[in-house]
């Protein structure tokens, strides 16, 4: 059910692409105001690859430098690979931690400087929870050095034909020589796929224990997006949210770059939107079709200061992060004054009892005395905060804004259908007051947001 669903948004963007390109828009709407791109993102850079030959079926700005973060462990991982099947390094090889290496920001496992740990347990803390610490332990292992390791990754990457890379330490954490691309992205991915198949499921694991603690793996679409099975998220402030990822269907495997997701839950839903296009793509071409890029995707980033996330690389630097809007200019829309059956609020979301309206009004009053009085100034304004392609993540925007904007801290959730398989996010139950000066709050911030006004 899950696999036809996703197919069936799939198709509806196809259909509202081929709608837009006709002329046709929401009602209420511009082209332009109809849905935010998140690939109109300045970070954004993504690709789709057939991992089998090569094909690229959906690429921008996929050579244009970018920090890897995170992802950069896939080299790290590599190189290791590469040692254990020459028999260089045995995965019951004992590492010693050094100071250097136990200095190193979270995510981590904690060790001391002159504690150890076998090779294979190191492999699964870098590959599952993305500890930096046991990355820089492995590439003193391997190179001697930290630094020494970095050049000879940098080596491998050039001889992998990853022409824009550039790897200055094992880990990714922050360092502005640390480059590289979606494309090489995906190249590194193919490189371990066909080099070292037998390594590739630590990739898959969706949690690692060690001396009782237990930590789960960053890639959330593991077990959630179908077909899913490996490779590495990434975070730093300078590169946003990053992730690679390989997926199988129908005896076929893609790989899927994304870098400069605003957030977790926008870069996931757009790698799971990615792969949907790209087997689509490989489905269509089956039964004899020529199409032969997967594009047309429209989802909207979040919006508003990213509160700071757990990040892997834990390098503090988060709160540099900014977003962008989802809609670029603010436009009226008109709304009936009571939410459909299939509208969510936050009463049904987060359990808050009905008793709180009478003292909200009551502080509204206290807020706006001395005001002029205006009309509608009552709990019949909204703010949309943008229109998505799946409910869930409308909702998912909707809870994660709230913690980010304290003016929607009293507002309602709420999520309507918008047409054309969309559901538009709107935070309702507010004073005409209150939806501009969180309106207000929000362009102060270089954003936008649109008031819905009540009807009549």
């Amino acid at each position: 059910m899950y696999s036809l669903a996703r197919r069936a948004l799939v198709a509806l963007s196809f259909l509202l692409a081929a709608v837009m390109a006709a002329g046709v828009v929401a009602p209420g709407a511009t082209r332009a105001q109809s849905f935010f791109s998140f690939t109109e993102a300045p970070k954004y850079a993504a690709i789709v690859v057939d991992a089998s030959t090569g094909e690229v079926l959906y690429e921008r700005n996929a050579d244009s430098p970018r920090y890897p973060a995170s992802i950069s462990k896939l080299m790290t991982l590599y190189l290791t690979f590469e040692a254990l099947s020459s028999g260089r390094l045995h995965g019951d090889d004992v590492i010693v931690v050094s100071p250097h290496a136990a200095s190193m920001a979270p995510s981590k496992l904690g060790l001391r400087p002159g504690e150890t740990i076998t090779v294979e347990d190191a492999i699964q803390a870098i590959a599952v929870h993305s500890a930096n610490d046991m990355a820089v332990a492995m590439a003193e292992k391997i190179g001697g050095s930290e630094s020494r390791f970095a050049a000879m990754m940098t080596l491998k990457a050039h001889e992998l034909g990853m022409s824009d890379t550039h790897y200055d330490n094992a880990s990714g954490l922050p360092d502005p020589r640390q480059i590289s691309s979606a494309r090489d992205i995906a190249i590194l991915c193919r490189a371990i796929l066909r080099d070292y198949p037998q390594y590739y499921h630590l990739f898959s694991e969706r949690s690692f224990t060690y001396a009782g603690h237990y930590m789960e793996n960053h890639n959330h679409l593991l077990g959630r997006t179908p077909g899913v099975d490996g490779f590495k998220t990434g975070y730093i402030g300078a590169s946003g949210f990053n992730l690679a990822a390989s997926a199988v269907r129908d005896n076929r495997r893609l790989v899927v770059v994304v870098l400069g997701g605003s957030s977790t839950a926008a870069r996931d839903a757009h790698v799971a939107d990615l792969f949907d296009a790209g087997f689509e793509v490989l489905n269509r071409r089956a039964v004899g079709q020529t199409t032969t890029v997967a594009q047309n995707l429209h989802e909207p980033a979040p919006i508003g200061d990213v509160v700071r996330p757990p990040t892997e690389e834990g390098s503090g630097d988060q709160a540099g992060v900014r977003i962008v809007l989802a809609d670029p200019q603010p436009v009226q829309h008109m709304i009936a004054p009571e939410a459909p059956e299939h509208a969510y609020t936050a009463v049904a979301d987060r359990g808050r009892p009905p008793a709180r309206e009478e003292g909200r009004r009551e502080a509204r009053a206290e807020e706006t005395r001395g005001e002029r009085p205006r009309a509608h100034d009552d709990d019949s304004w909204g703010v949309q905060v943008g229109a998505y392609r799946q409910r869930g993540q409308a909702r998912e925007e909707l809870a994660s804004l709230e913690h980010r904007y304290s003016k929607l801290g009293d507002a309602d959730r709420d999520v309507q259908a918008a047409g054309h398989g969309y559901f538009r996010a709107r935070f309702s139950g507010l004073s005409a007051t209150e939806a501009r000066r969180a309106c207000s709050v929000m362009r102060a911030h270089h954003e936008t947001c649109e008031i819905v006004a009540p009807e009549g």
